[in-house]
């Protein structure tokens, strides 16, 4: 796959200095997002925001003068997880509409991310300008959160997808070649991270976009030195964009299981594939009342109105009759199916949710979920912390900054009370978490 300089430049971002004392993590599990197993008794020193040194802690060197040592024996360090897939602004409660796209409910959701160990996630589309504001903000120093990427608008098509409640000025949609050129000159001036472009029809609801449209807005990303994503559903639709070079499947490929041919194609050609598995279950699993729904790490995160909700029986009982509950199940099936082949096959499988995109979809525990249907489908844990951090970190061209626990990179670090790599839902259990070096408030 060609590398995108000028995404890697534009997504780079810096750290507020700081004149605190440098920090010693002493005496940790260290997962260092490589994919490597885990390695015991490390030490990890921090300063300026930046990682200054990996070693082990029996090692007999000085520490910095003035550091701060923290004890964490028995506790997992690993890098902060990147959300490849997510969106901000548009969810307010248990709406969706576009006056919900304001400073506060953006900044809300971004310190929600980064509580739940989310240091990096990109809005993958429909976005306002004043998410640029924010990005320059972060970049000063004078906000917190996760670290925004963005896709900017994104490409949808006239009467077609998205059919999500946004304002003009968050979705581009176009119907010819011309139009989408133009429209991703526009998002590549704002210093968009990589373009967005949706290929579906809504399981039969809605026009699909056409193939010289989204080629030629993939074309002209590549001209921009962005990587192009492409919502899908269709297996039909994947290889399509695979011969028009797309670099990343932003979903699982759902209508029927992957053929040897896709994945071949997906492996030669270098394509980041993001399953989104969580996407599918969202639309029904809360009607079962799994265990993990009387936890405080999901009321946290769902918050007391949409807890109400799904609580209620009506709530329930509309989702076990609902036709199209059987259609997800299924979908939710053959996706598992699609990521083990891959990842059996060596794909390159990076790591998004969606989260943000509807109330049920929720940012901060819908990534952890993730990661535990990511293993179920069949990917060891290393594997899939692995997607959800240097590959990721990759993928968008900020591995130089963050992704793994090295000298030089940002310290976004995730401590959690227990090995991750032993059991996934271990990364529930968040004993504090650090971001640009900063340890964040999780209350």
């Amino acid at each position: 796959m060609k590398y995108f300089g000028l995404l890697a430049a534009v997504c780079l971002i810096v750290s507020a200095q700081t004149t605190e004392a440098p920090l010693v993590l002493q005496d940790v599990r260290l997962i260092d997002g490589t994919g490597a197993p885990a390695r015991d008794h490390m030490q990890i020193v921090i300063a300026d925001g930046r990682i200054v040194t990996v070693r082990s802690s029996l090692l007999r060197i000085a520490l910095p003068e003035n550091a701060h040592v923290l004890s964490l024996a028995g506790k997992t360090v690993m890098p902060g997880l990147i959300n490849g897939h997510g969106h901000l602004g548009l969810v307010e409660g248990l709406t969706v509409k576009p006056e919900n796209y304001t400073r506060a409910n953006v900044e809300r959701q971004l310190k929600q991310y980064e509580r739940y160990g989310i240091t990096t996630t990109v809005s993958l589309g429909m976005n306002k300008d004043l998410l640029y504001e924010l990005r320059a903000a972060q970049q000063k120093g004078e906000l917190g959160g996760a670290t925004i990427l963005t896709a900017d608008r994104g490409l949808g098509s006239p009467g077609g997808m998205p059919p999500v409640n946004v304002g003009g000025d968050q979705l581009y949609r176009v119907g010819t070649p011309d139009a989408a050129r133009k429209a991703v000159d526009e998002m590549a001036s704002r210093h968009a991270n990589l373009i967005k472009i949706w290929v579906d029809d809504n399981l039969g609801k809605l026009p699909k976009q056409t193939p010289d449209v989204y080629d030629a807005a993939i074309d002209e990303a590549h001209k921009q030195h962005l990587r192009a994503a492409a919502h899908l559903y269709y297996q039909e639709d994947a290889k399509r964009l695979l011969a028009g070079g797309v670099d990343i499947l932003a979903h699982s490929i759902r209508d029927s299981e992957i053929e040897p041919e896709t994945v071949d194609s997906i492996k030669s050609r270098a394509v980041y594939y993001i399953p989104t598995l969580q996407l599918e279950e969202a639309f029904f699993i809360y009607a079962g009342q799994p265990a993990w729904m009387k936890t405080r790490f999901f009321h946290s995160a769902a918050g007391p109105e949409l807890e109400k909700q799904l609580a209620s029986a009506s709530y329930r009982d509309k989702i076990e009759r609902d036709p199209a509950t059987l259609v997800h199940r299924q979908a939710l099936r053959i996706a598992m199916t699609n990521l083990k082949h891959l990842y059996d096959a060596n794909a390159l499988i990076a790591f998004g949710t969606d989260s943000g995109a509807n109330p049920y979809r929720i940012q901060g525990f819908a990534e952890h979920r993730e990661l535990e249907l990511m293993v179920e489908a069949g990917m060891p844990p290393l594997a899939a912390l692995h997607s959800a951090t240097q590959v990721n970190a990759k993928m968008l061209g900020i591995d130089s900054e963050t992704g793994t626990v090295e000298s030089g990179k940002r310290a976004d670090l995730l401590v959690l009370d227990a090995d991750p790599s032993s059991d996934i839902t271990n990364t529930r259990r968040i004993a504090m978490v650090f971001h640009n070096g900063r340890r964040v408030t999780l209350q």
